[in-house]
């Protein structure tokens, strides 16, 4: 069982990371957006009406105020806090944001592991009475961001299934894979609270489990820690093919779509690049939009069979 807990451990993690990693490659090769220029944007507000650049055209030549850094730092905020669900209905928060808190605290719980493993490897004892303080950070780290991942995830867990139910705005709009989902992660959550409570209360089997892990060394843990592994990689498996991919997505949505205000000047890459994108032929067909020709001619207008309104 412990060289079958390595490898179903091994494979979700490369897994994921393959995974995420072919999508967003796929979604940054996309076609240029549409601009939605959608304000307020991220840097703050100069002009007269709204901060948008295109209120005064000497703005297109000077150097935009908006950053990665501030995008970035707008967004992780966004991720952390969940303000406009806050403002709308706070009762859907007050189980959608401990449920993602306890996602993302768990995805930081495993990789704290990680380095608290090399540590240990290094030499360092990873223990509360250690006589390293690196040895005594990494323990109570550790311990902290898994007890509160399990806790917060498993109330939103529970809370989302029961207002998802309940509540007549959520649930005529809830799937079979959203309580699939919910239920899943419960599990994931209460398997590892409950061999906290019962079985592992520092986590010591846990840090050993993954000491093995990456000397390769497999360690047995008892039962309730090894069906808390094993739920886990299998959670990681199954993330792709959720609406997860939204963590990612959101940072291409935010700062490639609704904050892309960057000009469009002649001869530069972005119209070379709308340039390509014009050629392409229109396939399909609607009372405005005929079919045959190229999206050039149907922008222009050159149709000599389109309809004018």
């Amino acid at each position: 069982m412990s060289v079958f807990l390595v490898v179903l451990t091994y494979f979700a993690y490369v897994f994921i990371i393959v995974m995420y990693t072919v999508k967003a490659v796929k979604i940054a090769r996309l076609p240029v957006h549409l601009r939605w220029e959608l304000y307020p944007v991220i840097s703050p507000p100069k002009s007269k009406y709204g901060s948008t650049i295109q209120e005064d055209e000497r703005e297109w030549q000077q150097r935009h105020g908006k950053t990665l850094r501030k995008g970035v730092l707008y967004l992780l905020k966004e991720n952390f806090r969940f303000n406009d669900y806050f403002k709308s209905n706070l009762g859907y928060w007050l189980a959608l944001f401990p449920w993602h808190i306890g996602f993302i605290l768990i995805i930081a719980f495993h990789i704290l592991c990680f380095f608290g493993a090399l540590v240990m490897i290094a030499g360092t004892p990873v223990a509360a009475d250690s006589v390293y303080v690196l040895g005594k950070i990494f323990y109570y780290a550790i311990l902290v961001l898994g007890v509160v991942s399990f806790i917060t995830g498993a109330w939103g867990s529970i809370g989302l299934i029961v207002k998802r139910a309940t509540d007549i705005d959520l649930k005529g709009f809830a799937t079979r894979q959203n309580y699939f989902n919910y239920i899943f992660t419960l599990a994931v959550f209460l398997s590892g609270l409950y061999a906290w409570i019962f079985v592992d209360p520092s986590l010591a089997q846990y840090r050993e489990f993954w000491k093995g892990l990456v000397t390769l060394n497999p360690v047995s843990v008892e039962p309730a820690t090894t069906a808390h592994i094993i739920l886990f990689s299998l959670f990681l498996i199954y993330l792709p093919f959720t609406r997860s991919l939204h963590y990612i997505t959101k940072f291409f949505a935010f700062l490639w779509v609704r904050w892309d205000d960057r000009p469009n000047f002649r001869g530069s890459a972005m119209e070379n690049e709308i340039t390509g994108l014009l050629q392409k032929p229109v396939n399909w067909s609607a009372p405005h939009i005929p079919t045959g020709s190229n999206w050039a001619e149907i922008a222009s207008g050159d149709r000599g069979d389109e309809k004018t309104p």
